[in-house]
């Protein structure tokens, strides 16, 4: 049992004195440092991570031994080299490398600092190349919080109040099986397509007028939403027959999260652009947003930034990208049997105890959604805090999304023994909140 002393309590009144609100969790978690499939707060308790720190550490916490030696030997020699008004040699060596795990004809790359600048950049390489004015995401996405990305993402109200208007972005319907009516994947997918096209093309805004569809493969702030593989090749005609193009965002989903490099490469399609971060820096700030080679080039002038290709992210994100060339057989491999190991035992877990109302993902980026009851499908929001707070309780730490859905994100590399405990003490949890089981 995690005990909660005056130094973690001092911690955290301290950080609100003078950081600004962001989205802290719940659970007193005051991280100290981490090695592998654990995490260890300022007291030194460990816990099983079960968040990757949000999808950054696929590869394991705190990176691997090669990653930080990259960085360690790139801080000796020059950090920021202003990469977007000089040249250097270290980012064009990780374009390539990143190139050969692109779809073939992908060849223009630009570096930034995150996955919300990364969007940030499509929505600029969108208009450029189109010279059209409006965009189209979808409700439930998450795409960044800086205004352009912002005016993407249609997660919570809470994320996007006080900051509008957005101009020049239209929503359209994601398919969510769970709470489709009726429950069918295909029949959702037809719903949300229909809609796409007979309202949002056919009457709010021309596809002579559309930039680009921004999508995310599997919808990660949403809930860890997986739509039907219709749904994405739908998507792509749309965009084919409307020269219109379509950018995958898989910034959460990408870097063989799903078992697949790109996400995107689960339904059997091409984007036209793809955005990247969080697992592609190994723990570094990086963002990359990847063009086909068709597209173009950018005009002088029309984007850059300071801090882009920053060497130290490019050396750690050059050493993930050789770990997963060298190891992409063995990564494919692991995270389908691991995923499938975690979601029988989601499912059984499903079968078991009234709470849980859905289990769901792909790869390993898999999540449980609560429910007040399986009849009403009614979100289990308190149900899944008190959840939260006793694994951690217990040793392991795990992230909410959606209304009350809980993440299942280790990384890629933890060891089946430790995944297993994991989902131990979240069984244990569930069972306690669940009140009784079937």
């Amino acid at each position: 049992m995690v005990k909660i002393t005056k130094r973690i309590e001092s911690a955290i009144k301290r950080d609100r004195k003078v950081i600004f609100t962001t989205t802290r969790e719940e659970f007193p978690f005051v991280v100290d440092h981490a090695s592998g499939d654990f995490a260890y707060d300022i007291e030194g308790n460990r816990f099983i991570d079960f968040t990757s720190f949000i999808s950054v550490y696929n590869f394991g916490d705190n990176a691997n031994a090669e990653i930080r030696k990259a960085v360690k030997a790139q801080v000796d020699k020059l950090m920021h080299a202003a990469f977007l008004d000089y040249y250097a040699e270290l980012p064009v060596q990780f374009a390539e490398n990143l190139l050969t795990m692109m779809p073939r004809g992908f060849g223009r790359v630009f570096f930034s600092n995150s996955g919300t600048e990364a969007n940030e950049d499509a929505i600029k390489l969108a208009k450029i190349f189109t010279k059209k004015q409006y965009l189209i995401s979808f409700y439930g996405g998450f795409h960044g919080r800086s205004l352009g990305s912002l005016g993407l993402t249609a997660t919570k109200t809470s994320q996007r109040e006080r900051f509008g208007p957005f101009p020049n972005v239209v929503h359209s319907i994601y398919p969510y099986p769970y709470r489709c009516q009726p429950p069918d994947p295909e029949e959702c997918s037809k719903v949300c397509i229909d809609h796409l096209e007979r309202n949002v093309l056919g009457k709010e805004c021309s596809p002579r007028e559309v930039a680009a569809i921004f999508v995310e493969p599997v919808q990660g702030e949403g809930g860890y939403i997986v739509p039907p593989r219709s749904f994405i090749k739908e998507l792509r005609r749309i965009c084919s027959e409307n020269d219109i193009l379509l950018v995958s965002d898989e910034v959460q989903s990408g870097y063989m999260r799903t078992g697949k490099f790109l996400a995107m490469d689960n339904f059997g399609v091409t984007a036209d652009i793809y955005t990247m971060a969080k697992a592609a820096g190994g723990g570094m700030p990086l963002g990359i947003t990847v063009a086909r080679s068709s597209l173009g080039d950018t005009p002088a002038g029309s984007h850059a930034g300071t801090f882009g290709g920053n060497l130290v992210s490019i050396a750690a994100a050059n050493a993930t990208i050789k770990y997963v060339k060298k190891n992409r057989g063995k990564l494919e491999t692991m995270v389908k049997e691991k995923g499938r190991r975690i979601m029988k035992r989601l499912e059984k877990m499903k079968s078991q105890y009234e709470v849980i109302g859905d289990a769901r993902g792909l790869g390993m980026m898999l999540a449980i959604e609560l429910v007040k009851d399986k009849r009403s499908k009614t979100p289990g929001v308190k149900e899944r805090s008190a959840v939260l707070q006793r694994c951690f309780q217990n040793g392991l730490v795990l992230l909410p999304c959606g209304a009350s859905t809980i993440r299942i994100i280790p990384p890629l590399t933890m060891s089946v023994e430790h995944i297993d405990r994991g989902l131990d003490i979240l069984e244990d949890a569930i069972k306690s909140e669940s009140g009784h089981s079937k």
